[in-house]
């Protein structure tokens, strides 16, 4: 396996690397602001010119179709996916069908929208390294890639607990079956001692997006504290991390990792020493559970404030929302696309030309199913 690098440091290991950062910025889905865009002014029923969408190198990636009736793997099984980030449920409160064709043309990404992620990953980088430096530190297995998931937990749970903030807190849990991770933009303890949960989002325009988008951003921060929540009262358990990622917790770390561990004052061996750490340190700490959600809006150019908004934790509705998208994971249901009062969203989406939802007025096909495959 190739050796890649993490950016880790003696306060906090980068939770970016390898598999476990969670994309946060409000920009992902729409990098050109819905505030330009009339909520009728797009017509689901209308078919996009082509089943073609220009690749890179302006090379077309086509989507066969075939009968679903014939795939009898579920979506998890279908992109060869361990577990799913937060932002893949929070996309699809914003457009299901636009999050699967996300997984079905990985790489795809207009040059638009790669511009203004990078702008907003800069962003949370610049607040991240307001709390800690980053160095890196080379990993050679998936392994190492938890431990360094671990060792960040481990240290930034005396920090929040003695200095009251830390950014970039991985969670993960497993929920309807199926195993959840994220990074959690901050967290930080009130001047009345609540532990508040801090979500920032960048806007392209100096403008608050629309509520379809606060909607989607609500629904995200919501489930960050709901797993944060099972993680602290022991709800999550190693041998549900072991089954759902297939890490080997007797595997010896690398050598890297080893000495990041021993610089934190750790003494271990083997992942699954980490392991036992984390979960003592989650449940012995006296870590509460999250008191105030709040999501934080600003200008991606001048980083000037927009407006903030707390979040009310509804925790039925949470549930409801993840058994209904778990469902399609799950390979229970075919993937939905919005209603046809919410045509307006395919406007800024990069798949509305090849959209199948779009195409059949908002009907999804019973019996046929777009692949990505790139054409060479």
């Amino acid at each position: 396996m190739a050796e890649t690098g993490e950016e880790v440091s003696a306060e906090e290991v980068s939770a970016e690397a390898s598999g476990f950062s969670d994309l946060s910025d409000s920009e992902f889905l729409e990098y050109l602001d819905l505030e330009d865009t009339q909520e009728s002014s797009a017509s689901l029923s209308k078919p996009g010119p082509s089943s073609e969408l220009p690749g890179k190198d302006d090379k077309l990636i086509s989507l066969p179709k075939w009968k679903r009736r014939l795939d009898v793997s579920s979506p998890m099984e279908r992109f060869h996916l361990k577990y799913l980030y937060v932002t893949d449920l929070s996309t699809q409160d914003w457009c299901e069908q636009q999050m699967v064709y996300g997984k079905e043309l990985p790489g795809f990404l207009a040059p638009e929208k790669a511009a203004v992620l990078d702008t907003g990953a800069s962003i949370h980088l610049a607040r991240e390294l307001e709390v800690h430096d980053l160095v890196t530190i080379p990993i050679t297995t998936k392994e190492d890639a938890w431990a360094v998931k671990f060792l960040n937990i481990l240290s930034m749970i005396p920090i929040l607990q003695s200095q009251g903030h830390i950014r970039e807190f991985p969670v993960f849990g497993e929920v309807e079956g199926v195993l959840l991770v994220g990074v959690i933009d901050e967290l930080r303890y009130t001047a009345k001692g609540e532990l508040e949960l801090a979500e920032l989002k960048t806007r392209r325009r100096p403008m608050l997006p629309l509520e379809a988008q606060k909607k989607k951003d609500r629904f995200q921060v919501s489930l960050y504290k709901y797993i944060f929540d099972a993680m602290v009262q022991g709800k999550v358990t190693s041998a549900s991390l072991i089954h759902h990622t297939k890490i080997c917790p007797d595997k010896p770390l690398g050598p890297s990792v080893l000495r990041q561990a021993r610089q934190g004052g750790f003494s271990v061996k083997s992942l699954g020493d980490l392991m036992e750490l984390v979960f003592l340190s989650l449940t012995l700490s006296d870590l509460p559970l999250i008191d105030i959600l709040k999501i934080e809006y600003i200008h991606q150019e001048t980083t000037t404030v927009l407006g903030t908004e707390i979040v009310d934790f509804e925790e039925q509705e949470v549930k409801s929302k993840v058994q209904h998208y778990m469902a399609y994971w799950m390979g229970h249901r075919e993937p939905q696309g919005i209603d046809v009062e919410e045509a307006w969203k395919c406007r800024t989406c990069s798949y509305a030309d090849i959209c199948e939802w779009r195409k059949g007025g908002g009907m999804p096909s019973s019996i046929l199913e777009p692949q990505a495959k790139k054409v060479k």
